[in-house]
C-alpha cells in the first residue's frame, strides 16, 4: 500500500486549519509577546503540519511513523501554551477550549495514523 501524499492526510489538513486559528487568536496578544508566547505558540503550530509533510517525504514507513512524534509532541506543546495564554488573560476561556479541542483532535488523528502504520507493517 502506498504512502498518500501529505496534502491528503486529514491530520495535515486539520492542522493547517489549526495554525490559521492561532494565528488569528494570536494577534490580539500584547506587542510585547510577539518574541515570547505568540512566537513560540505560532512555531509550535506551524510544527505540527510541517513536520506531517516532511515525516511523509521520508523514504520508508518505517521513518514516517518515527518522523510523526514530532508533531504529536508539537500537539502538547501548543496545549500547554494555549493554557497559559488563558492564564496570562490573553485568551478567554470559551477560545481557549474551542483550540484546545482542535489540537486535541489533531492529535487523536496522529495517534489513529500511527496506529495504521504500525497494522501495515505487522500484517507483511
Amino acid at each position: 500500500m502506498p504512502l498518500r501524499q501529505y496534502q491528503e492526510l486529514i491530520g495535515w489538513k486539520k492542522s493547517r486549519a489549526l495554525v490559521a486559528e492561532i494565528y488569528r487568536h494570536t494577534q490580539s496578544f500584547p506587542k510585547d509577546e510577539m518574541y515570547g508566547l505568540t512566537g513560540q505558540l505560532r512555531r509550535a503550530a506551524v510544527s505540527i503540519p510541517s513536520n506531517i509533510a516532511e515525516g511523509q517525504g521520508r523514504l520508508t514507513r518505517g521513518e514516517f511513523k518515527q518522523f510523526l512524534g514530532h508533531p504529536r509532541g508539537s500537539t502538547f506543546e501548543v496545549e500547554t501554551q494555549l493554557l497559559i495564554a488563558e492564564d496570562l488573560g490573553y485568551l478567554e476561556r470559551e477560545s481557549t477550549q474551542r483550540l484546545l479541542d482542535q489540537v486535541q483532535e489533531v492529535g487523536r488523528i496522529l495517534n489513529a495514523l500511527l496506529a495504521s502504520l504500525d497494522r501495515v507493517r505487522t500484517s507483511h
